[in-house]
Formats: C-alpha cells, structure tokens, sequence
C-alpha cells in the first residue's frame, strides 16, 4: 500500500479550503501547566506551515493526557496553541468546545491562511469509544467542520496504532492524506523494519518486560544483537539466577524471560553491573555494584559503566540501531549515565560508521532532550513510542492503513 501523501493534496490546491489536521499534542506539562518537551509541536511545523502557506483555513484536533471523556481544566490545550503562535508566528485560536457551537462559529469564521486548535478531543468520550457507531458519529462531526471542499490530514503519528475517531472514522468522511510527519516516520520506520543494514542493534530499555514482548519476540529474530536495559533487564536478570534485591521485577515474567534467553542465547545482552540506590528519589545514595552485589533492600536504578561500555561496543560495531526505552532511570542526573552513553554511542555510529540509528519515540526521545544531546547526530528521532514499536513489529497501523491506497 502506498500513503496518500500531502504533497497530493497541495498539488490539487487548497486555498480557501477547511483542512482537518490531527496532530499530537501530547506533549509533558509540569505543575504549573508549562511544556517542558516541545518536541511534538515542532513536529508538527512542517504539515501546518505548508498548508497556511497554500491559503488553507486549517482546524487541528489534537489530545493531551487522559482526561477519559470529561473536560478537565489540567488537560486543556491552551499551553499548546500559545507555544504554536509562538512557533508559527501567527496566531492560534483556541476553540472553547471540541465540536460543538464554539468550534463551528470558529471555523466558520477561518479565512485563507488562518489557523484554529480545537479543544483537547478527548473530552469527548466518543473519541475513545470501543462502540463503531459512537466513534461515527463524532468523527461526523469533526468532519463537518470542514465543510463541503474540505480534506483531512493525519499528522499525528504517536496515535496511529489507535482505532480513534479522530485519527481512524474521520478518515472515512473526507479525502484523506498522510501529512509530512507521518509520512517520514512510516518511511525512516520502514527503512529498519523491511530492510535493516547489518549488524542491526536493537536497544530496548523501559519499566516491563511484558510491553516490550511482542518486540523481543519480532526483532530478535532480525537483529544480530538486543541490547537489554532499564526496569525490564531485572527480570531477565533474575531469569539468570541473580537476586535483583528490591529492584522492579516481574515475577511472572521470569520463565518467559528464561525461555527467550535460552531461544536467543548470546543475541541478548544485559548488565553486568548496575548503579543501585536504597530508595527511589532523585537524592539518593549511589553504588556501582556487581550483579550478585546488590546491598540487601537497595534497588537498581540504572546499568553501570562496564554495561555501558559493553552497550556501546555493540553500538559502534552497527550499521543499523533502533533504540527504544531508556537504560535507566534518566531523570535523575545520578542515574542518567547509561541512558547518555547509549545515546552518545549512536551519534558516534551515526557520525563514524554511518549507522543508520532511530531513536523510537517515547521517554527515548525525551531523554535526549532532557540530556541536552544533540537530536541532528540520530538519523531519525520518532515522535510515537507505541506506535513505532507497532510498526517495527510489523503490526497493521489503523490510522496509517486508511490514509494508503
């Protein structure tokens, strides 16, 4: 199947016309409601600057956190349309309503390269729903906001993998196309999911082994090497006899885990040290330890610096890595060195080996934000941690599929 793309669009023209774009906007808030990622708004730059610029009256729908149906002040899109007017220059309104009198009299109102944010889509249940018939209905009703020439734009690549009825129905209401975000992802994504240079190196980091099963399972069969880290490599850990003391564990993930290190022997790679720490806080004590090391009660937090030599070894030996889920816990500076050298390591392959390197999405993509790394020394930085995963997996993508032909 190939996408819809934008370029399709523009070259039919859209001055004067309502286009309906859905971004993702699930960007992190902190207690004062201020963004302190903005990674996903810039992302989105390129799909709504060229379509102002084709004198389109744009509407973009867009979500943030998990308000589950109700309207929830905490989760209003007013930060995301400030920081957007900053972006663009111009002005973004935000519309009091999702798809109600407010959004319409806006829309309504756009004139050629005007912009309008609807409120957070996920105030309305319906958006959510399992039920096809609710879903239809609201995507009916986003799509009449863009009137009788309009056209709708996926843009929003974090949530394609989701059967939404603003990334899924609405695209059956209206012409639809892959907007330059998603496009690119699928492209970059495809590149390492069908046809990986080698030695292809996957990284895979977070907090349970269980999320990330399915992609041990698919690429340890297409990888030469899987790099384990973050919460989920205790459990392995533990698979191989280690007392992993107070460290995050899934006790009923252990025989999985010692199925697959048995299944893939050497391909997978995990720790042989970790930094540990007697409690979870960011001012905690820190121990470099061996694996059967742990001080009784103490937790890992992080891989340590011979795991991460060991990590990055793998890395600069690679012509291909996909990398998803942090090594540690990054947040705190103390527990963030194995997640910066994994980093560090496929900007060195990038830059001295050509490697083509993806950073999957997620807290991935943040950290290397928060780290101050440089995002240009990564071939591509994902903006959708599940959804690249999905993709990666070889997993059908609901809000991809129905803007292809």
């Amino acid at each position: 199947m190939a996408l819809k793309t934008l370029q399709h669009l523009l070259d039919d023209g859209v001055d004067g016309r309502h286009i309906l774009v859905r971004s993702d906007f699930n960007v992190p808030l902190d207690e004062e409601g201020s963004i302190t990622d903005a990674g996903r708004i810039d992302a989105s730059l390129p799909t709504l600057k060229a379509l102002l610029d084709g004198g389109a009256k744009v509407v973009v729908m867009a979500h943030l956190g998990r308000p589950k149906g109700e309207v929830k002040p905490e989760f209003s899109l007013r930060p995301v349309a400030e920081a957007l007017s900053e972006r663009l220059g111009q002005f973004v309104a935000l519309a009091g309503d999702v798809s109600g009198e407010d959004a319409h009299e806006r829309a309504n109102g756009l004139t050629e390269g005007e912009i309008l944010l609807l409120e957070n889509v996920r105030f309305d249940a319906r958006e959510t729903s399992k039920d096809d018939a609710e879903r239809a209905e609201f995507a009916r009703e986003l799509a009449a906001l863009a009137a009788d020439d309009g056209a709708f734009v996926s843009d929003g690549f974090g949530v394609v993998h989701r059967k939404q009825a603003s990334v899924y129905d609405v695209a059956q209401e209206l012409p639809s196309y892959a907007g330059y975000l998603v496009e690119k992802e699928v492209e970059a994504l495809g590149s390492v999911k069908n046809e990986p240079a080698h030695p292809y190196v996957v990284v895979l980091g977070g907090s349970k082994v269980s999320d990330k099963l399915g992609v041990i399972e698919a690429l340890a069969a297409k990888a030469d090497k899987v790099i384990i880290g973050g919460g989920m490599c205790y459990t392995f850990l533990a698979a191989r006899g280690h007392n992993v003391q107070n460290s995050l564990l899934q006790d009923d993930m252990v025989d999985t885990c010692s199925d697959l290190l048995e299944r893939y022997g050497d391909k997978l790679i995990l720790p042989v040290d970790v930094a540990a720490a007697p409690e979870f806080d960011k001012n905690a004590e820190k121990k470099i330890v061996g694996l059967d090391d742990i001080p009784e009660g103490w937790m890992a937090l992080d891989i340590g610096p011979e795991t991460a030599r060991n990590y990055a070894a793998a890395i600069a030996d690679s012509r291909t890595v996909f990398w998803n889920g942090p090594m540690g816990v990054f947040e705190f500076p103390a527990f963030a060195d194995g997640t910066k050298a994994v980093a560090e390591a496929m900007i060195a392959a990038t830059r001295d080996n050509s490697s083509f390197t993806v950073v999957g999405g997620g807290d991935s993509a943040a950290s290397v934000r928060i780290l101050g790394l440089d995002e240009e020394g990564f071939s591509h930085i994902s903006t959708g941690g599940g959804a690249s995963l999905e993709l990666i997996e070889g997993k059908d993508l609901p809000g991809v599929s129905v803007v292809s032909e």
